[in-house]
């Protein structure tokens, strides 16, 4: 296990990384493919630095993150989710273990749900018919901090011998 320094530095630089991928998403409906490969690289870093095994560690999350990324595509198929979206949550399914994974997927549809009232409602009101472009990498990263504050910082042990 690394020091718990560098824990700290990797979770803050993925909570950077989520809020530029927010950002992004938000002004051009896009993620880029740069952030998200910067996100799943540093996975590895993370494995190293909270003391994960090989196995059954490292390979439970890459199955895990590899079935993230088949769900994501049947959706990305049926034109329910981005691309960008697809890669995204598939980066952070390398990060974050199954059960936490599965509340950043209940607060990422919240929120998501959140963001197609208020975008839907600002479509109508200028009155467009084209398709409404919901930037769903906002709800992804809301999602994804909040899980990073209440899940990770938890497994950090300075703060669990806090808690």
């Amino acid at each position: 296990m690394a020091g718990i320094e560098i824990t700290y530095v990797l979770l803050g630089g993925l909570a950077i990384a989520l809020l530029i991928a927010a950002i992004t998403d938000l002004k051009s409906r896009t993620i880029g493919n740069k952030l998200n490969a910067v996100i799943a690289l540093g996975a590895p870093l993370w494995w190293w630095a909270s003391g994960l095994t090989l196995w059954p560690g490292v390979a439970w999350q890459i199955g895990f993150a590899a079935l993230v990324f088949a769900i994501c595509c049947g959706l990305f198929a049926i034109r329910q989710m981005g691309g960008g979206d697809v890669k995204l949550l598939t980066a952070l399914a390398l990060w974050i273990p199954p059960m936490p994974f599965l509340k950043l997927v209940v607060i990422m549809a919240i929120v998501g749900g959140a963001l197609t009232i208020v975008f839907g409602a600002a479509h109508i009101m200028r009155r467009r018919k084209d398709r409404i472009a919901i930037p769903y990498g906002l709800a992804i990263a809301i999602a994804g901090l909040w899980v990073l504050g209440t899940e990770q910082l938890g497994q950090v042990p300075a703060v669990s011998g806090m808690l």
